[in-house]
């Protein structure tokens, strides 16, 4: 299976309902996308530390050690429209010069404590006020992090368990409580 399979598939298990998911099920780049979308050096070292704050390095390793900033700007490079590539953008930018105002000091050198209570904080924002619209780029991160979290090598076989195929089917197997989920 390819990446783009797996993808495919982790896409229909979500039910089709993480940003840019059509591009994904369909296999066809949008009809309208920013031109010329770049990130530098510096943009996929900042998604890498956001991924981290995600899914941080505990008894596995974390989004980090997959290289997740990669994979994060090829799905909005690929996957996204020019409004969802227009609203990521915008929402990174918000993250730094928000944070920076908050925190005195930008997003790369805060603390991991300090990110996580400014991402939590971000998003709970918006659900004390009571408006219907959520801030996009947090459910963007938050699923382009965990898909690309779990269909990497290392989220496959480090942090669920694997079990290379073909293997023995087992249709029943018992579970106990904190035992990692099947990859």
């Amino acid at each position: 299976m390819n990446r783009r399979d797996a993808l495919k598939s982790v896409a229909l298990l979500m039910g089709g309902t993480m940003i840019g998911a059509n591009a994904i099920l369909t296999g066809c780049a949008p009809d309208s996308q920013l031109k010329d979308l770049n990130f530098s050096p510096e943009d996929l070292a900042f998604l890498d530390e956001i991924g981290e704050t995600i899914v941080p390095t505990t008894d596995t390793p974390g989004a980090k050690a997959t290289k997740i900033g990669e994979f994060i700007q090829m799905m909005v490079k690929e996957c996204y429209d020019a409004k969802q590539q227009t609203t990521f953008i915008n929402g990174l930018n918000t993250i730094r010069t928000e944070f920076k105002a908050e925190k005195g000091v930008d997003f790369m050198e805060g603390s991991p404590e300090d990110r996580l209570t400014f991402l939590n904080a971000m998003y709970q924002k918006y659900v004390d006020s009571g408006e219907k619209k959520q801030p996009e780029i947090i459910h963007m991160l938050r699923d382009l992090t965990v898909l690309g979290y779990f269909s990497s090598e290392i989220g496959a076989t480090q942090a669920l368990r694997f079990v290379e195929s073909p293997g023995r089917f087992d249709p029943c197997v018992d579970y106990k409580k904190g035992d990692r989920a099947w990859a």
